[in-house]
């Protein structure tokens, strides 16, 4: 089982929609996922619970208070983790994770926190052992705007990788509102927003 934990002690940077979109990208290829929300306000089981019985299947778990074993023969876990993370919940959460992705917005409070955040990373054993990777995802980005300029500049020194850059669009909220992601979704803007995903998608399928 391949354990992804999206996660960011900033609020609002979009954990829940990545989160959401890693779960359904990998039910849509086929895999038996499981979404564990950990955040007391249940967005992800939220958007579950919207979730029309014709998408594909996935299984959501509660982790607000406790963490429960995922079902037999899941191939995937996502764990959408909640903002402002205590330091031995972070501790908790990485020792379960392959790959931990963060995602960033443009502007210089998230820009603040997320170096925080990456510190106390850095210091964990499991990363700096690598045994648990970190992927940066810039997202709701708008190209050639100044914003997204110093959020460029900003990814270029943080010292991890910036797997991705997700655009700002309208049709994250459409899909869900819907429960779907763009997965799930089909027309030629979801497929072109789609692209934006892949080179996420390539790392975690090669860790």
């Amino acid at each position: 089982m391949l354990t992804i934990l999206v996660a960011n002690i900033k609020g609002g940077c979009g954990k829940t929609t990545v989160a959401t979109h890693l779960a359904a990208a990998s039910a849509a290829a086929g895999l038996p996922t499981v979404l564990a929300d950990v955040d007391r306000q249940h967005s992800s089981l939220g958007w579950l619970e919207r979730r029309p019985g014709q998408a594909p299947a996935l299984v959501g778990l509660d982790w607000a208070k406790d963490f429960s074993d995922a079902p037999r023969g899941t191939k995937r876990l996502v764990i959408d983790a909640p903002a402002a993370l205590k330091t031995k919940q972070i501790e908790d959460l990485v020792k379960m994770a392959d790959i931990v992705v963060l995602p960033v917005l443009p502007g210089a409070f998230d820009e603040q926190a997320t170096q925080r955040f990456l510190t106390k990373l850095d210091e964990l054993k499991r990363i700096a052992k690598k045994k648990t990777t970190v992927a940066v995802v810039g997202n709701r980005m708008r190209a050639r705007t100044r914003a997204a300029d110093r959020l460029d500049r900003f990814l270029g020194g943080i010292g991890h990788q910036v797997v991705t850059r997700l655009r700002d669009s309208q049709i994250y909220a459409d899909a869900a509102e819907s429960g779907l992601s763009l997965f799930d979704m089909p027309g030629k803007r979801a497929a072109e927003h789609r692209g934006d995903w892949q080179p996420l998608l390539s790392y975690i399928d090669g860790v």
